[in-house]
């Protein structure tokens, strides 16, 4: 493979970086249209994640900047998207509620950027010994469940609002609806805390020369 210095997958990713600040701005306000349109901009940064992978390894555009802006990326995307999450559903009344769930618990959100932490603290010893840990398939699957999450709980407060604002709450439809979408947040959730800690433990596992245990 031939390395180059830029690629179209790399100015994908770079347009993800400066989409996080955008969401983050789009979730934190209180208006319907505006929380949306957070979802709709996390949906298409969340998607431009798997096109980036997909022209990177059709066109063997894999780059060693390639693969720490990727990571790089999806931690910024999901701190601009949880970080709202938590500070909305810490805020009184059943609108901030996320269903089931109440408020995000504090260690959830401490258990998905500590993760993040130690994987970056992980990385910058590797570079320091010469080595690019590019993201692997626990972390893309990983990075897959909360983005599934993330993308239900920003969804979840504008609708909740427009149901209450238009008298849905109550109905049958809503009923379901809110079934659904409680269903959807909790598995995703669950499933997002499970293969951040498995992944955490796999790359800790695969790299550990790196730290220096054989």
């Amino acid at each position: 493979m031939t390395e180059r210095r830029w690629t179209l997958p790399n100015t994908i990713t770079v347009g993800r970086i400066i989409a996080c600040p955008v969401v983050f701005y789009l979730a934190m306000q209180p208006g319907t249209a505006l929380r949306i349109l957070a979802f709709v901009l996390f949906l298409a940064a969340a998607l431009s994640d798997l096109w980036d992978g997909y022209l990177a390894r059709k066109h063997d555009w894999i780059t060693d900047i390639g693969k720490l802006l990727d990571p790089l990326a999806d931690k910024l995307l999901l701190v601009a998207t949880v970080v709202p999450i938590y500070l909305i559903s810490q805020r009184p009344g059943p609108i901030g509620d996320l269903p089931w769930i109440g408020a995000l618990p504090l260690w959830v959100v401490l258990v998905l950027f500590g993760r993040e932490v130690l994987i970056t603290v992980l990385r910058q010893v590797a570079t320091r010994q010469g080595l690019v840990i590019a993201a692997g398939s626990s972390g893309k699957r990983k990075a897959l469940l909360q983005n599934l999450f993330v993308g239900g709980a920003l969804f979840w407060f504008p609708v909740a609002q427009m149901a209450a604002d238009r008298g849905w709450t109550g109905t049958t439809a809503w009923t379901a609806w809110q079934t659904f979408h409680a269903l959807w947040i909790a598995v995703t959730l669950a499933l997002a805390l499970f293969l951040t800690v498995y992944s955490l433990v796999d790359y800790l596992w695969k790299y550990r020369s790196v730290l220096g245990v054989t």
